[in-house]
């Protein structure tokens, strides 16, 4: 049985890579920043409350891992937050930013560094044990939003943090991907929705739709499939083609 853990997952796109993994066979591991269990969560998940940006409940979800099934093979760095209130860039707070920075980008490069440590752990107790990382960035990563600036920031850094635990890792027989989100239909949109709507009805998108999670979560099921594992360090755009260059 192959083991996962998926931040963030109590909802939106989080709970559906979650969702799908359980379904392809995976013990998953649900976690989100609230303490509250997810009332439709199924009895039987397994849930624990994790706020990535502190490293006593980082550790406590990668041992939960490890103690409870023995072994860690896949994690998906999904938590993330917007800002509390979308500002100007000639008005953002230090504060806001310390808030995203702080999840974002330094929560999901210490959770990375946690579980690989664990999954290099994990190989000398299983010796099926093919661990992967997949972390979830966004279009934000390069397209600017002077609305969100601390946002677009931190997801810029989640890129190089792939890259550098792709670089490391590599060697170390562990894969590690990045999936970028688009205009995806979660909570994080709904205060948008309406402006995004029209945009892409206008042409902003060569697939006219607002993406799902599930659209996100078939992505990183294909990272998790070992199909790709020769493109360590690859990122995969779930955007509906925004970062396509057109005429």
């Amino acid at each position: 049985m192959k083991v996962a853990i998926v931040t963030g997952s109590s909802r939106g796109i989080g709970r559906g890579i979650a969702d799908l993994l359980v379904e392809n066979g995976y013990r998953v591991i649900y976690s989100g920043a609230r303490p509250e269990r997810p009332a439709d969560l199924p009895a039987a998940a397994d849930y624990l409350p994790c706020d990535i940006a502190r490293a006593e409940q980082r550790q406590a979800l990668i041992d939960h891992a490890i103690n409870a099934y023995g072994r860690l093979d896949v994690l998906v760095n999904n938590a993330g937050v917007a800002p509390i209130e979308r500002r100007d860039l000639l008005e953002m707070t230090e504060e806001s930013f310390d808030r995203v920075i702080g999840i974002n980008l330094k929560g999901t490069l210490f959770m990375c560094q946690a579980a690989a440590k664990a999954m290099l752990a994990s190989r000398k107790q299983a010796a099926d044990c093919q661990p992967r990382i997949v972390n979830i960035g966004s279009m934000s990563a390069y397209t600017s939003s002077i609305s969100r600036g601390e946002y677009c920031v931190s997801k810029a850094g989640v890129g190089m943090v792939t890259k550098l635990f792709a670089h490391r890792l590599a060697a170390e027989g562990i894969p590690v991907f990045e999936v970028r989100p688009g205009i995806i239909d979660t909570d994080m949109t709904k205060v948008v929705h309406e402006k995004y709507q029209k945009m892409i009805e206008g042409d902003l998108l060569p697939v006219p739709r607002f993406g799902k999670p599930e659209d996100v979560a078939k992505m990183v099921l294909a990272c998790c499939s070992g199909l790709l594992d020769y493109s360590a360090g690859q990122v995969l755009d779930a955007d509906g083609g925004f970062a396509l260059r057109r005429l």
